[in-house]
């Protein structure tokens, strides 16, 4: 019988180690040709927009999607057999696989004696990408900027506590990157909000807010600086990547030059060739990510005898 699991018990059976693990795996499979992602959709009605994204591996034998509205945030579990065996609330899901995705990707692509965070936007998404930082790179100071002073400070209190390196608040997107090894953009800006004029060789990017056509995280001399760029994938990244979709149509930049995390992580390609190369991560959200988590969520609900059992 299917199982309903809450947010709350979301974050008693996901901790972010595991969720990186499980997000590398599945990303290696993705880069192995074992595991297919299905690109968001998204439906409009007067001001709401429904998403959906599907995702499933074969040798594991388990499919998901994820739905979501603005106001609700569900992933649905399947078997082998197509049976439902679980229905989870995944804002929390969502925060978590998206810091471990981002985890991954410093992983494979900073260099390894970075030690320095700039980040950019202190929201809900922000806190698990240092979480991951912290645990995949030897993270000695951060540095966070938000438009608000009032939330920059209260956000680097948390987190300076929450992990145990000193969180600076600052008071411009500048301050906050110009020393970094690796900078963070999770905004949902409509205008760019890091500049390529800030860049210093051997930097590290990971671009999280910029997975729609209306959003800018990255400008153009930003984009064109990077010497790696690396998507989650391809086909999601060409439907909805603003960042990148700008810098194809001016001409800046051509599809075929993006490569996938999955290549990287399978070794198909280096994440970084020189200490020098500045690499950016453009990280949209992929519902392989939520399969990948969900598969460890449910796995632990049953163990545990979490969840509330579901009538069909």
């Amino acid at each position: 019988m299917a199982i309903f699991v809450t947010e709350s018990q979301v974050a008693e059976l996901l901790d972010m180690p595991t969720a990186i693990r499980a997000v590398e795996e599945i990303v290696r499979l993705h880069g192995e040709g074992k595991a297919v992602n299905q690109p968001r959709q998204r439906v409009r009605r007067q001001g709401v927009i429904l998403h959906w994204m599907a995702a499933t591996v074969p040798e594991w034998g388990m499919t998901g999607f994820k739905v979501y509205t603005p106001r609700s945030v569900l992933f649905f579990l399947y078997g082998a057999e197509g049976e439902l065996l679980m229905v989870a609330e995944a804002a929390k899901l969502g925060q978590i696989r998206t810091g471990a995705a981002s985890g991954v990707a410093t992983k494979f692509m900073a260099r390894p004696n970075s030690k320095v965070v700039g980040i950019i936007g202190t929201g809900f998404q922000a806190e698990t990408q240092l979480s991951a930082i912290c645990q995949v790179r030897p993270i000695e100071k951060i540095f966070a900027y938000s438009r608000t002073p009032e939330r920059r400070e209260k956000f680097a209190e948390k987190m300076t506590e929450q992990l145990g390196v000193p969180v600076i608040p600052v008071a411009s997107a500048e301050e906050a990157v110009k020393d970094a090894d690796i900078v963070v953009t999770v905004t949902t800006s409509k205008t760019p909000v890091l500049l390529g004029a800030w860049l210093k060789p051997g930097m590290h990017i990971n671009a999280v807010g910029s997975n729609s056509l209306v959003r800018r995280e990255l400008d153009s001399e930003a984009v064109r600086r990077c010497h790696r760029i690396v998507v989650d994938d391809r086909r999601q990244a060409q439907i909805e990547c603003g960042d990148l979709l700008s810098a194809v149509e001016r001409g800046d930049l051509a599809w075929d030059r993006l490569i996938e995390l999955g290549e990287i992580v399978t070794g198909k390609v280096k994440g970084r060739e020189r200490n020098d190369e500045i690499t950016l991560f453009e990280s949209q959200g992929i519902a392989l990510w939520d399969l990948a988590v969900g598969k460890v969520i449910y796995e632990r609900a049953v163990g545990k005898g979490l969840g509330q059992s579901l009538p069909f």
